[in-house]
């Protein structure tokens, strides 16, 4: 049975959230392989009473929200562990089921330590800085690399906690004390901090690997779900402005454990339109008065820090470098409904480096932070689109820009998000 990613085609924030609760029903298990509280996925899901409820979810995968789905917190992903606990409290709290939930013995935790040099770090750096949530991710995933890592399943072992604690604290203490003039870190404390999560961590805890890979010989549907996006990518994305993990569709294999063969799908997420957080090179952002348009009109502002996002037009060049990258066999299109009252809409459809076109993305990072968009303007409509739940619902125009905007993105576009809401999507070729 089939193993499905789900990856983000851009740099983040396109609605990986919504695409995962729309297979929600359809799969047995979810999977977050990347990342960790560094990125959040909101899902809105309607009541029985005609009001909906929204959730802000950062470290659980959204499958988390669908009855009888199991959740999976794979190999690959970071774990804070006071947040996750706040986040599956929050849940219970509003009747949500989190019981199911499977946390892989092998992914990584973050210390309170690490919290500290991430923000300290970015402050050093000041205009050269990154652009991190300052949450820890990138240095847990450093010592992850240099093999001086905690995993979950350290916790279970005090003595080896302890070893592990004083071997990261023998450095870093050195780095927070003389470089950054910070206090050093108490090997005490920080295992005294991390046992405390353990007995209840424990149940959940499981070889999620093994978990999945049987799944799947018993003829269930694993969805990989990642955190993040393809331009994040730690190797194929916009470095050094990217993240720490893996975000493709490769991240997704690694992160979890399932092998490459397995994948039979892999759908990856655009916004009609693109945004951005943090720095970096973006051909296509906008400093005027339709960017406020687009932040406003989308409510573009982080899940997780709340941050206001950089937004742009469509880049059709990054949507064809997704594909490629990824393989992907299916695009999910979002927020539509965004762009209704633009009169003329921009699309990007290549790029000018000092007079050179490039088709596709500049292999130097130089050129691409030099590149400007090359347009093609499609005509924009006025009508309502948010209650269309066919293509031939949406005003001519609007099927145009679909249509064209398939045409040069490298996939074909099988789900059209027309508003926030669970059920408020064109579904052109079913994912599962």
């Amino acid at each position: 049975m089939p193993a499905i990613a789900i990856i983000g085609a851009q740099w983040g924030d396109e609605g990986k959230g919504k695409a995962t609760d729309l297979l929600g029903s359809d799969v047995d298990y979810v999977v977050k392989f990347n990342g960790g509280n560094n990125a959040g996925h909101t899902v809105v899901i309607p009541q029985p009473d005609g009001t909906s409820e929204k959730y802000a979810l950062h470290l659980l995968p959204s499958g988390i929200l669908t009855p009888g789905v199991t959740p999976v917190i794979g190999n690959g992903v970071v774990i804070d562990l006071d947040v996750l606990f706040h986040e599956i409290d929050d849940l219970n709290a509003r009747g949500v089921d989190t019981s199911l939930l499977k946390v892989s013995a092998s992914a990584h935790v973050i210390a309170s330590y690490n919290r500290e040099l991430d923000k300290v770090t970015e402050r050093f750096l000041g205009s050269r800085k990154i652009g991190t949530t300052g949450r820890g991710i990138g240095p847990t995933y450093a010592d992850k690399m240099n093999r001086i890592g905690i995993r979950i399943q350290d916790l279970f072992d005090e003595k080896i906690l302890r070893q592990k604690v004083e071997g990261a604290l023998e450095l870093k203490n050195h780095v927070l004390t003389k470089v950054y003039n910070r206090r050093a870190a108490s090997v005490d404390a920080v295992v005294e901090e991390l046992l405390a999560h353990a007995d209840r961590l424990k149940p959940m805890v499981a070889d999620t690997m093994l978990l999945l890979n049987d799944a799947l010989d018993e003829g269930k549907t694993v969805l990989l779900e990642a955190g993040q996006a393809t331009q994040l990518d730690v190797d194929h994305g916009n470095y050094p402005f990217v993240t720490s993990s893996s975000a493709t569709a490769g991240g997704a294999c690694t992160g979890s454990g399932i092998p490459p063969t397995r994948l039979t799908r892999i759908v990856a997420i655009a916004k009609a339109y693109t945004t951005r957080v943090g720095e970096g090179p973006y051909p296509t952002e906008l400093f005027d008065e339709m960017g406020d348009f687009l932040r406003n009109t989308g409510g573009e502002f982080g899940t997780t820090t709340g941050r206001p996002r950089r937004c742009g037009w469509y880049d059709a060049v990054i949507s064809r470098y997704a594909a490629r990258v990824n393989g992907v066999t299916d695009f999910v299109l979002t927020k539509l409904d965004v762009l209704t009252g633009i009169e003329s809409i921009p699309v990007c459809v290549a790029y000018d480096v000092d007079g050179v076109r490039f088709d596709e993305m500049p292999v130097n990072q130089t050129d691409f932070h030099h590149a400007k968009p090359i347009y093609e303007y499609l005509p924009g409509w006025t009508e309502d689109i948010s209650g269309c739940r066919t293509l031939a619902d949406l005003p001519a125009n609007a099927q145009a820009y679909v249509k064209r905007i398939e045409e040069i993105s490298g996939a074909r576009m099988s789900v059209i998000g027309v508003g926030p809401g669970r059920h408020e999507s064109i579904v052109i070729h079913p994912l599962a």
